[in-house]
């Protein structure tokens, strides 16, 4: 497993599936008592360079981990936060309410499925229905193909969404990079997902490490975690090593 440096490396975190274990729901997920203080002390060890880098709208993490509020992506790049405790910031336009009412539609004839809508993306989940996964698909191309033409489908762990085509994980580490704390380190990049993926791209193109969380899209053979709390516990091994 690789060590994380706390001197000479910049941590870039997801959450779902990484930090905290999936859930039936997006609201349904548990978050371990020890994770804020460990996130808290490890910021500090890093002098900063620690960000969390989510689908998830950045004020629903800073729920979760209430009181830190950490430098931030969220909806898949489509806003951001470069300062501990700072504005979070976005240039990409609301979803339009006639897209949203047509994913809307999608849900009442679908009975299982959850529509999570964020302020830039619209997240549809099958967790409890996965033989729609082709039917949502094929729908909710459609709502793409027929809206406003900077909106494009991206997959997750049971999930398809709607988001801005030109946001990914991948430009928002390579943002948070330029930031003074983040910079002059080597980014490590932890994920499970697809949406991890350009994120890891980036990571490595500058000259960084990609680590995987099995999953439904990593195998545990080829993983560098096997779940969730295995993360947790590389970060509390690293905090024993820096404070030891």
């Amino acid at each position: 497993m690789t060590a994380l440096d706390t001197r000479t490396h910049a941590l870039f975190l997801d959450f779902d599936g990484t930090l905290v274990e999936i859930a039936e729901t997006p609201d349904s997920i548990e978050v371990p008592a020890d994770l804020v203080p460990a996130l808290t002390r490890l910021s500090s060890a890093l002098d900063g360079a620690l960000a969390i880098n989510t689908g998830r709208p950045i004020s629903e993490i800073d729920t979760f981990l209430s009181p830190l509020r950490l430098p931030a992506s969220g909806i898949h790049g489509a806003e951001i936060r470069t300062d501990t405790g700072g504005t979070i910031k976005s240039n990409v336009p609301l979803l339009e309410p006639a897209l949203i009412a047509a994913v809307r539609r999608v849900e009442r004839h679908s009975p299982g499925i959850i529509v999570e809508q964020k302020r830039f993306s619209v997240a549809v989940h099958y967790r409890s229905v996965p033989g729609l996964a082709q039917q949502l698909e094929t729908e909710l191309q459609d709502i793409v193909d027929n809206g406003p033409d900077h909106l494009a489908l991206s997959h997750g762990r049971k999930v398809i969404e709607i988001v801005p085509k030109d946001t990914s994980k991948g430009a928002a580490l390579a943002h948070l990079m330029r930031l003074p704390a983040f910079q002059g380190r080597q980014p490590i990049m932890v994920g499970d997902d697809v949406s991890d993926l350009s994120a890891f791209e980036e990571a490595e193109r500058l000259g960084g490490i990609a680590l995987r969380v099995a999953g439904e899209l990593h195998p545990a053979a080829s993983a560098d975690f096997a779940c969730p709390s295995h993360v947790r516990t590389w970060l509390s091994q690293t905090l024993e090593m820096c404070e030891g």
